[in-house]
């Protein structure tokens, strides 16, 4: 019989709603307005884009795990932060917005609305209490604020620069949201372009983002990739002089000691030597050409090991090998790239095969050298850049900068933050190296606030990634005075909650969000602002849930599964358990609407079998017609599954906690008259995966406490220790029968308890018994 999971899910969000998860225990949980407490957990996903589509059910993974987290631990007697927000600027809002003809504020603003309904709907116990938007005022105000830090200390400039482009977006991306030359977000291929940009000096930060990797809980993947991407190398700076010009070229290499097999230096197009000394290049001309058509190129393209090599020579420049003092010649080319290592490098075609292959393009010398010796100036180079940080877009934070023509680049007073995002009609981008917000002309013109004078403020906008950056800090802010101004007035709660003890999200940020958030963190805790070195001390990613194709859920490839149909059909509690039973947290796995309709059976056999009304009577009057064996068999199995799935939750084994559940309850269902005591204790554990039907059978057992609550079941460590055994039972050596007892048992308490079992008692009754044969623990044998 189905039971009406509808009906039980409204009416436990409902009381939920009312009492929030954060006031809603008395006991053993910290109740009061202030944060602290000895034994805290913060628990944080990574917050969602909320998009007009809706939730899919691959949405739901990383929330459902962190909700049993969370759970768990308020049972355990942590004082539990789990809070939930919105990350809404930027282009895949905007975009909706151009798309549906809907201003951005407004569509956001709706999409929330949705997101949080369906969130919701699944019964998640965020304390809603905290939430935070990043498109508030109040919010980006201190996201502005953060910027302003940045630019006092240095870490914040504006430069020109060579650019991602994406002709789609019409906006500037940074090198993180690149993959193979194309935009991560529409999957175009970007241009290159050379744009004055704000930038953040993330490479100030390198080698302790890159140290501090080693004391962090996190998965060595995730730690790898940011480990590639930084991409610190060791090696020697050597300087080749160019006397005729007076300048030099510097080059980076981990090789020094081919340098007696240096033929000739190449530099990048984007070199500063070349325009420098351009009236020097006699063929200046042909190089300005070569550098043009490279400029269109990406990366990529660029360093493609297959195509054709590629260089145009700088003539009248020669460079003098410090080592051997012989004149060699400088070329440019495409394959060398301006922001790696120093932008030039030593080719040596005897041991490189793409140095010899562009020496063979062009007829360069290879010479057949021994390795050297040679001391050079040590050097550390890093492969990551500096954080191209400005948007040509509409719908992101209004960069805090006054443009003064006398006094340059002015920081907006703290006093006068946010700068508030005007509200216009027309936001699309304009697909210029320039924001809408250039031609909104009342809001641009400003005084400047150092000299008083005629200024301008700056148009472009952040990234999409700036109010990520310092958005857990938020939570701990949230509902404090909102967001009061010193940060100091925030010491004590962050010194109370930081780091977040764990965050769980998809392995696709490690290199954008989590080094981004990382490298904010550590400025953060430069100025003070925060006692922690870093946010995060425990990382998750859950793994993907493949359509029924076996690809990833997209919108574009119709593999959705709604995760709002879904749960109309089947039910929160059954969309839960099965995205934890389908396999492994971190694994992907494909959709099978089939998988949920045997945890819905699954979830209905509990209701049955804890349900007063489904069955006569639960703990009823008379659990000694139990036999001693039976029950004692439930107590040990019982005892077994709490230390199994205490330790399974604590690991992230969720797969394995719900089998380990389900076959307690098959061996329940084969005894339908266990105390009361023993059906609280299977609710209890029950809880964190199933909480509306696990609340509700709760309440039917006479409890009007939430389970929230109520402390989590410990088990006995003597009922653990001890082993059953499965005894074969044989008449005249013919097996009629197996029992299980506990072990190291005499022959006499195996043949009171076999004599009790009617299933064997039926081949001994009414004759004698010549001999007993025992082994123990392993087999009895009755000879008649």
């Amino acid at each position: 019989m189905r039971y009406d999971f509808k009906k039980i899910e409204k009416k436990w969000q409902k009381i939920w709603a009312a009492k929030g998860h954060k006031q809603s225990c008395e006991g053993p949980i910290l109740r009061s307005s202030s944060f602290g407490g000895q034994r805290k957990k913060y628990v944080l996903d990574m917050f969602p884009y909320p998009s007009g589509s809706g939730l899919h059910v691959g949405h739901l993974v990383g929330y459902v795990g962190s909700d049993i987290i969370s759970r768990f631990y308020r049972m355990k007697g942590c004082q539990i932060l789990h809070p939930m927000g919105w990350d809404a600027f930027g282009l895949p809002a905007e975009n909706y917005a151009i798309k549906n003809k809907i201003h951005p504020s407004i569509a956001v603003k709706e999409n929330i609305k949705n997101f949080k309904e369906e969130l919701n709907a699944i019964g998640f116990s965020y304390d809603w209490d905290k939430e935070i938007n990043t498109t508030d005022p109040a919010y980006y105000k201190w996201t502005q604020w953060i910027f302003l830090q940045m630019f006092k200390a240095g870490l914040a400039y504006e430069a020109e620069v060579p650019v991602n482009w994406c002709p789609k977006d019409k906006t500037v991306l940074a090198n993180e949201e690149v993959t193979d030359g194309r935009c991560d977000r529409c999957d175009s291929l970007v241009e290159r372009k050379k744009l004055k940009q704000w930038i953040l000096k993330i490479t100030s930060y390198a080698d302790r983002l890159l140290g501090d990797l080693e004391g962090l809980d996190w998965p060595e993947r995730v730690k790898e990739m940011q480990r590639n991407w930084i991409g610190k190398s060791e090696g020697t700076l050597i300087k080749f002089q160019i006397p005729m010009i007076g300048d030099q070229i510097e080059v980076f290499t981990t090789r020094p000691d081919t340098i007696d097999g240096v033929t000739y230096l190449v530099i990048a197009p984007e070199h500063s030597l070349i325009e420098n000394h351009k009236l020097k290049i006699k063929n200046y001309e042909e190089v300005k050409k070569y550098v043009e058509t490279a400029s269109h190129k990406t990366d990529l393209m660029r360093q493609e090991q297959s195509k054709e090599k590629t260089g145009v020579e700088l003539k009248g420049i020669k460079a003098i090998n410090p080592f051997n003092n012989d004149e060699i010649s400088v070329w440019v080319a495409d394959y060398v790239l301006g922001h790696y290592g120093s932008g030039a490098i030593m080719a040596v075609p005897q041991y490189d095969e793409r140095d010899r292959e562009f020496a063979q393009k062009f007829n360069l010398p290879v010479i057949d050298k021994l390795l050297v010796e040679f001391s050079g100036e040590k050097a550390v180079k890093y492969k990551l850049r500096d954080w191209i940080f400005s948007r040509q877009r509409y719908w992101g934070e209004p960069i805090p900068i006054i443009k003064c023509e006398k006094c340059g680049n002015q920081p907006v007073p703290e006093e006068n933050l946010p700068v508030v995002l005007p509200d216009v009609e027309s936001y699309e981008p304009t697909g210029e190296a320039e924001s809408p917000l250039a031609v909104i002309e009342n809001w641009v013109n400003v005084q400047c606030p150092k000299c008083g004078g005629l200024a301008k403020r700056e148009t472009n906008t952040m990234p999409q990634w700036a109010g990520s950056c310092w958005y857990y800090l938020a939570y701990l802010m949230q509902g404090i005075n909102n967001f009061k101004f010193p940060i100091s007035a925030y010491k004590d709660i962050f010194k109370n909650w930081l780091p977040v003890d764990l965050y769980i999200g998809g392995v696709e940020h490690a290199v954008l969000h989590l080094l981004y958030v990382r490298f904010w963190h550590k400025f953060l805790y430069d100025i003070k602002a925060v006692p922690t070195l870093e946010p995060f001390q425990k990382l998750m990613n859950q793994g993907l849930i493949m359509g029924t194709d076996g690809q990833k859920m997209s919108k574009s490839r119709e593999n959705t599964v709604s995760a709002k149909e879904i749960t109309e059909e089947f039910g929160a509690d059954s969309l839960r358990v099965y995205e934890m039973f389908m396999g492994p947290f971190g694994d992907s796995k494909p959709w099978d609407v089939h998988g949920i309709i045997g945890i819905e059976r699954f979830l209905n056999r509990i209701h049955n079998l804890i349900n007063p009304k489904s069955h006569p009577p639960v703990g009823g009057p008379n659990p000694n017609q139990i036999a001693n064996n039976q029950k004692d068999r439930i107590e040990k199995l019982l005892n077994k599954t709490i230390k199994k799935v205490t330790e399974d939750i604590e690991s992230f084994k969720f797969n394995t906690a719900i089998s380990a559940l389900m076959i307690l309850v098959n061996e329940m269902e084969k005894n339908p008259n266990l105390k009361i005591e023993n059906y609280k204790l299977i609710i209890k554990l029950l809880f964190p995966f199933v909480p509306h039907l696990a609340q509700e059978l709760w309440e039917k057992l006479g409890n009007s406490s939430l389970l929230d609550c109520e402390l989590w079941p410990q088990y006995d460590e003597k009922l653990i220790k001890e082993e059953d055994v499965e005894l074969v039972v044989q008449i005249n050596n013919k097996v009629r029968g197996r029992i299980v007892v506990k072990s190291k048992l005499s022959q006499k308490e195996v043949e009171r308890l076999v004599f009790s079992e009617k299933s064997i008692e039926k081949w001994i009754q009414g004759n004698k018994i010549k001999k007993v044969i025992f082994i123990s623990d392993k087999l009895i044998n009755f000879i008649i």
